[in-house]
């Protein structure tokens, strides 16, 4: 029998062999009732596990009082989540716009550089990843991606991440900010030097141009503190933030300075769905959650033992374990999806980075009891595939 997800709907996407059906915590069930760890979370939304009790709940009352205010209204449930996010903001910026995914948050921040500066270039990362519309592709490095849309924006220029050498050259008088994830998560969970964003915001600071940060998926916990450039000691001028921010309901947010969130005009940038009740309320249960249950300190904790264990594997088919917290990438020295499907069929979850990169991003409420499924499952895929590339050599 045919499916409209594979005959009506756009093949967009490549299709585990699975119904997913129903949710709870760091656990999935398919429409057979098979379960799973799950270890993607949506591409990293799901960070509080599914259906969150404190999120399921905001969400059910406000689904019986209001479902949408154009935000040129006031609303209540705008008025709480905004006031919880005031409370976690990165250090340095002062306001915030509210959108629907992480893609808007970075076309929000492009165009307050342009606003803000009257300049139109940019610098981006080599590896980088900001999202597919159109503003937000210009700043994505993969060629796969941007070559059928050119021509994207121009003035955009690519330095290598991590390293500082070849930044300052590429900033002149046209370019207004730069554009660093300070973990790189789509191109395969790279973590920069410790004083690489350090050095950025002083190239930065010292050309006069603004440093935007992109934590839509490194954020909010993810790494073992609320955001990740806390790691590394430098704030951003502007913080592009998502995925997890609505505990698995949509909502974008970006943060910036407020003399360059003011720079915006009334009418120069809205949107219709962007601090909708119904998104503004899941916002503030999650980060009740996250922020009372200890969820970044299990972040962590149990990101430690993950990337401990799969470090002591001592595979000879893994080149490198990396990554921060529950953003984790396993690096191979061949293409993975075998190993990605023979984990599903073993019940757990993962996700690429690329060809030859596994990537974890498990819920923080993931226990240790299921960390330890995730590594006994992760290395026995990872051993049997070793083992037939032995037999075949």
């Amino acid at each position: 029998m045919s499916r409209c997800e594979d005959t009506f709907l756009a093949d967009t996407f490549w299709k585990r062999p699975v119904t997913l059906v129903k949710g709870r915590g760091a656990r999935v069930w398919d429409s057979n009732g098979k379960e799973y760890i799950d270890c993607s979370c949506g591409y990293g939304v799901a960070l509080l596990g599914h259906c969150h009790p404190k999120v399921v709940e905001a969400v059910r009352r406000q689904a019986e009082k209001l479902l949408t205010c154009h935000g040129s209204f006031y609303n209540d449930a705008r008025e709480e989540c905004l006031s919880k996010l005031a409370k976690m903001k990165p250090e340095g910026t002062d306001k915030v716009f509210l959108s629907n995914t992480g893609t808007e948050s970075v076309e929000t921040a492009i165009k307050l550089v342009r606003k803000y500066t009257k300049k139109k270039g940019f610098v981006a990362m080599i590896n980088s990843f900001h999202g597919k519309t159109m503003g937000a592709l210009s700043l994505t490095w993969a060629s796969k991606y941007r070559e059928p849309f050119m021509p994207l924006l121009d003035g955009v220029k690519f330095a290598p991440y991590g390293k500082t050498d070849k930044l300052e050259g590429l900033i002149d008088e046209s370019v207004g900010a730069v554009f660093v994830e300070p973990v790189q998560g789509e191109s395969g969970i790279n973590v920069p030097p410790p004083d690489y964003l350090r050095q950025v915001r002083e190239i930065c600071d010292g050309k006069g141009v603004l440093l935007v940060l992109d934590e839509v998926q490194s954020g909010f916990g993810r790494t073992g503190k609320v955001w990740a450039h806390q790691h590394f000691g430098a704030r951003p001028d502007i913080l592009c933030a998502s995925k997890a921010l609505g505990g698995g309901m949509p909502i974008g947010a970006t943060f910036a300075r407020a003399d360059i969130m003011d720079s915006l005009k009334r009418g120069e940038h809205s949107n219709t769905f962007g601090g909708n009740p119904l998104a503004c309320a899941a916002c503030a249960g999650a980060i009740d959650a996250l922020l009372k249950e200890n969820l970044v300190e299990n972040a962590s904790a149990i990101g430690g033992y993950l990337k401990k264990g799969f470090t002591d594997l001592d595979s000879k088919i893994v080149r490198e374990v990396r990554g921060l917290g529950l953003m984790l990438g396993i690096e191979m020295r061949f293409e993975i999806m075998n190993i990605i499907l023979r984990c599903l069929e073993m019940g757990v979850i993962v996700l690429e980075a690329g060809k030859t990169v596994l990537r974890l991003l498990p819920p923080l409420v993931i226990t240790k009891e299921e960390a330890e499924k995730v590594l006994s499952v992760v290395g026995t895929a990872i051993r049997e595939e070793e083992k037939k590339r032995a037999l075949g050599a």
